[in-house]
């Protein structure tokens, strides 16, 4: 089974329930006010049973939503000719009240703005599907009026959700891309960890015994030189660098492009000690201390972490910190 993240996963069952014949419901958050525990541009799909996958609201008004169009949809079902005017797309208003916000450990009370698409045919998601199994960015358009959907793949990371009357346009697929060094066990969970993140996750490693053990079929392994991997891939705002393979004459490849690039996080596996030396060898091979200063080494999040797992736990913990910093 391949790793989806949250988005995926809503429209890839949204994709299964209209192939079994269900009406469903593509619901998108376009506006927020005060307390919105998700941000613009979250889905949530609710099946005309009720089933719901996915969240607008982290919990606080999923229960009224599915509520809400449950009884539209009973109300329609009852004339046909109604059901035959009753639009594709629709807006809606909803309100966390003070009361349900104290309830859900928010803050204060806030108000989300809803686009309701209503999908019925089998084909409704089936090219949106193709692009996000492959995490292929695409550009979803949808004329508000008409119903009528455009999808433009694009190159283009972290594309705003754009809303008016008349139109929605959401980019599906990754914003942001990992490079990890190194084909490891470590390297696996954290490629797992960070799929499930929305990451486009990218392994090189040019050893031969590790490239034949990688156990995760959705990332072949590059057997580019480290340093051209970062070039190609990694040395921009949307990329960061993970050097785990614990060897200095294949991560110091790495980090020798990486430091100096625009890479939003570069990290390194090793101790203390190992990370103090490491630091020491690449002013050596002339990189500038402001850019060493900024490698995360000892890698990861200290939540005493062990295992493999945990590790990459850790560091898939700091890179959220870190992200999360770039965009505030």
């Amino acid at each position: 089974m391949s790793i989806q993240n949250s988005e995926q996963e809503v429209i890839h069952v949204s994709d299964e329930w209209l192939k079994a014949g269900y009406t469903v419901y593509l619901v998108t958050v376009v506006r927020t006010w005060g307390s919105s525990p998700r941000p613009i541009g979250s889905i949530a799909a609710v099946r005309e049973d009720g089933e719901i996958v996915g969240s607008v609201s982290g919990g606080c008004i999923e229960k009224q939503l599915v509520e809400s169009l449950i009884r539209d949809e009973k109300n329609n079902s009852t004339n046909a000719d109604k059901k035959s005017d009753y639009q594709s797309h629709k807006v809606s208003t909803l309100h966390i009240s003070d009361e349900q916000a104290r309830r859900f450990g928010l803050s204060c009370g806030g108000e989300l703005e809803l686009v309701f698409e209503q999908l019925s045919t089998a084909d409704a998601l089936s090219e949106l599907v193709k692009f996000t199994k492959n995490r292929r960015p695409v550009r979803r358009s949808i004329d508000l009026s008409s119903g009528r959907i455009q999808l433009e793949e694009t190159t283009t990371m972290s594309q705003p959700l754009e809303y008016t009357e008349t139109s929605l346009a959401k980019t599906f697929g990754p914003d942001y891309r990992l490079l990890l060094i190194g084909a490891g066990q470590l390297s696996r969970y954290t490629a797992q960890f960070a799929m499930a993140l929305d990451y486009k996750v990218l392994v090189c490693d040019p050893r031969p015994g590790f490239q034949e053990a990688w156990q995760v079929p959705e990332i072949p392994v590059m057997t580019l030189s480290p340093d051209d991997a970062v070039l190609q891939f990694a040395s921009d705002s949307s990329a960061a660098v993970v050097a785990l393979t614990h060897d200095p004459n294949v991560d110091d490849l790495a980090l020798m492009e990486a430091l100096p690039s625009e890479a939003f996080y570069v990290g390194a596996l090793g101790s203390r000690r190992t990370s103090e030396k490491r630091s020491h060898r690449l002013l050596g091979l002339g990189l500038e201390k402001q850019d060493i200063d900024r490698l995360a080494g000892p890698i990861g999040i200290d939540i005493g972490s062990r295992s493999s797992a945990e590790i990459a736990i850790s560091i898939v913990a700091q890179l959220i910190q870190v992200r999360s910093q770039k965009n505030s």
